[in-house]
């Protein structure tokens, strides 16, 4: 969508560039499995933020945000139109926004409460978690999100401000627009993309895993599935995660909502465009 909009902007006299604002198309050897721009793909249209980052390396939010603000920035002074693509709600947050950062675990903290939960379990920290902070949210079997609300609390920080789904405060002025599709189709897309990508993506995997992927770059969607060769997983796994994403999505004040069910890229592009 980005790209057919790029186009109906070029005719306009515009010179368009694509930011990427998901989490895991950071990493060098990972694009097949992440869905990243193709080389075709980024011929029709630059991409920023893309394929950058080795496997072997951890990645976080906050080293993304200054490098997002940066080609933002930079590609306005260009006089350049920037479409941050994507991806990740909190990405895509630190890209349009002025994010209020926690510090970051101290390393043995971190090591001590990843022994926990391999010894008590996902379950016996969560309760501990809403024990400790009765108003935080965490769904049941998330190790990572319990492992990080126990940091937080053990260094003395409250993890619940945090909380806020989004801010009006952009850094520039910003048009929001979030794609939707009716459901039945949009779950048979996703099946049909899923089995294209397991189909692609399995050698790349397998190749990560022998590399020593880290910690952040194993949480690509499809990863453990392709893995244990369980492409019903991985299916089921991005169903979820597109209800996770439209439920969010709609929530974000100043959004404008574009249906896309049974519509051509170019016809929802031109809607876009008009927008602006």
């Amino acid at each position: 969508m980005a790209i057919e909009v790029a186009d109906v902007l070029r005719e306009r006299g515009e010179d368009p560039v694509a930011i990427s604002a998901d989490a895991l198309q950071v990493y060098k050897g990972l694009a097949l499995l992440t869905g990243a721009a193709t080389r075709e793909e980024r011929a029709r249209l630059e991409h920023r933020l893309l394929g950058f980052v080795p496997i072997t390396s951890s990645f976080s939010v906050g080293e993304y945000m200054p490098l997002a603000h940066a080609e933002i920035d930079a590609a306005l002074e260009a006089a350049r139109r920037p479409i941050v693509v994507g991806g990740t709600g909190l990405y895509l947050r630190a890209a349009l926004t002025e994010l209020a950062l926690r510090p970051p675990p101290d390393p043995e903290l971190r090591a001590r409460m990843q022994s926990r939960m391999e010894v008590e379990g996902a379950d016996a920290l969560r309760a501990e978690v809403l024990r400790r902070a009765p108003g935080a949210r965490i769904a049941r079997g998330d190790r990572n999100r319990v492992i990080r609300y126990l940091e937080l609390l053990e260094m003395g920080e409250d993890p619940l401000p945090g909380e806020r789904l989004w801010t009006s405060e952009m850094r520039v002025p910003t048009l929001l627009v979030g794609l939707v599709m009716d459901r039945d189709a949009l779950n048979a897309r996703i099946d049909a993309r899923m089995e294209a990508i397991a189909a692609a993506a399995i050698d790349e995997v397998r190749a990560a895993d022998a590399a020593g992927a880290s910690a952040t770059a194993r949480k690509a969607y499809g990863f453990d599935e392709l893995r244990r060769g369980d492409v019903e997983a991985m299916k089921l796994r991005a169903r979820q995660l597109a209800r996770r994403q439209m439920t969010w999505m709609r929530k974000l004040p100043g959004i404008h909502v574009v249906d896309a069910t049974d519509r051509s890229p170019a016809d929802v592009a031109a809607e876009v465009a008009d927008l602006l």
